[in-house]
């Protein structure tokens, strides 16, 4: 069982105390903090469409990144373990490549209709694995998270939104997903991996940077 002492830094504990706050904190982590994801948490995460994901590089520098797919794509696999994929990207790997350097990861679940949220923090490894990758057809690789902390977090500054639909890039059941847009940009075409290069006549021809940017102010990415 996680303690307070467990769970917060020092220099959390000192703006506890600088705010009259560090009892209160000791409150919330023995009401909602638990070092495993409980039935209530686990159909939250399950229902999920998207999540944000924190990592940090081994210069200490933070990143966050969007994760989208299909809901339930991030798979809780026992009170302690889940996994997500890694799909098909811009090739920088930030994300993936702070979690082979580092490990450690923050996940926030956020339904914005109700709505309400839940944070995760773990650690991370990346597989490629037949068996993992089996899972999500499309994916690069998969990521499993081991959880060391899993919380219940207040949603009252959460503002309400209302779903319009899926993305339609999210890859089918064999895996596939249209081509786009910015791998059509005339700049990148001699960059591509091999298994990109060529395609871009096949799906309108290529396209100015700033035609892309145009493209995803509108919307039409």
């Amino acid at each position: 069982m996680l303690t307070a002492d467990d769970f917060y830094t020092d220099a959390e504990r000192d703006l506890q105390a600088a705010h009259d706050s560090r009892s209160l904190a000791d409150v919330v982590v023995q009401a909602i903090v638990r070092d495993e994801m409980e039935p209530p948490n686990i159909d939250f995460i399950a229902s999920r469409d998207f999540f944000f994901l924190s990592t940090v590089n081994d210069r200490g520098e933070p990143t966050v990144s969007y994760k989208g797919g299909a809901p339930g794509f991030v798979k809780v696999l026992d009170a302690n373990t889940l996994v997500f994929p890694n799909f098909d990207g811009n090739g920088m790997f930030k994300s993936m490549g702070n979690i082979a350097s580092m490990t450690k990861i923050g996940m926030l679940f956020i339904d914005m209709e109700t709505p309400n949220r839940v944070r995760v923090q773990g650690e991370a490894t990346l597989s490629t694995d037949p068996a993992d990758l089996a899972l999500y057809p499309g994916a690069n690789m998969v990521v499993k998270v081991t959880v060391t902390s899993c919380f219940l977090n207040c949603a009252r500054y959460i503002h309400k939104h209302t779903r319009v639909e899926a993305s339609p890039y999210v890859p089918d059941a064999q895996g596939d997903q249209p081509y786009p847009a910015w791998k059509r940009i005339d700049m990148v075409q001699d960059a591509l991996p091999e298994k990109d290069r060529g395609k871009a006549d096949a799906h309108g021809g290529t396209i100015t940077m700033d035609g892309y940017v145009e493209r995803l102010m509108a919307g039409t990415s």
